[in-house]
């Protein structure tokens, strides 16, 4: 878990247009998670640039992809990640008009967006199977940017994973300062 964790944190450090890591623990939650990684926004946002809803997407895929890196193998852990990287790569796609291929055509519809928000697509059978494709491309390339910066960052990813493993929380801070410690310039955010 705290491979995973440190995955998600570190991804988000290394990357521009990411909000901050606020916290990271691996202490399991009544709601089921084994733990967390927590990013705050400073400040007001209210709108996302398409820079911004990538590089999410690619700190989702950094749990799955530490476990990959560190172990060679894969959980069940990222469940959760894998189901919000593909919602929000699909609406980039159909519905925010962030597909080189499909421009600003809309694809889906909202449906009673106060009352759990199911969505239908409103394309063609042949365009749905290639929207899978689109998103499935855009997952992709998260996935191997978040591995190309775990695999450039390693040594960062062990001492934040002992780290994390001997204090069970730790703070933006502490992880930032992990971050800073062991890299060139040591200018990395919060």
């Amino acid at each position: 878990m705290a491979y995973h964790e440190i995955g998600h944190a570190l991804v988000a450090a290394m990357q521009t247009h990411s909000a901050p890591v606020h916290k990271i623990t691996i202490i399991p939650r009544t709601s089921g998670a084994l733990g967390y990684t927590m990013q705050v926004d400073s400040g007001e946002h209210y709108l996302m640039d398409r820079n911004e809803l990538f590089n999410r997407i690619a700190t989702l895929t950094g749990g799955r992809s530490a476990e990959e890196i560190v172990f060679g193998t894969v959980t069940t852990g990222a469940s959760n990640d894998i189901e919000q990287a593909t919602k929000l790569a699909r609406a980039m796609v159909t519905r925010y008009g962030m597909s080189d291929k499909y421009d600003m055509m809309g694809l889906e519809t909202v449906n009673n967006a106060y009352l759990g928000g199911d969505s239908s697509l409103t394309c063609s059978t042949v365009t749905a199977s290639d929207i899978d494709n689109e998103v499935l491309n855009v997952i992709k390339k998260a996935h191997e940017k978040a591995k190309h910066i775990i695999t450039e960052n390693i040594d960062i990813m062990h001492k934040a994973a002992e780290f994390l493993i001997e204090r069970e929380t730790i703070t933006g801070d502490e992880f930032i300062k992990i971050v800073n410690e062991n890299t060139d310039n040591g200018s990395y955010k919060l």
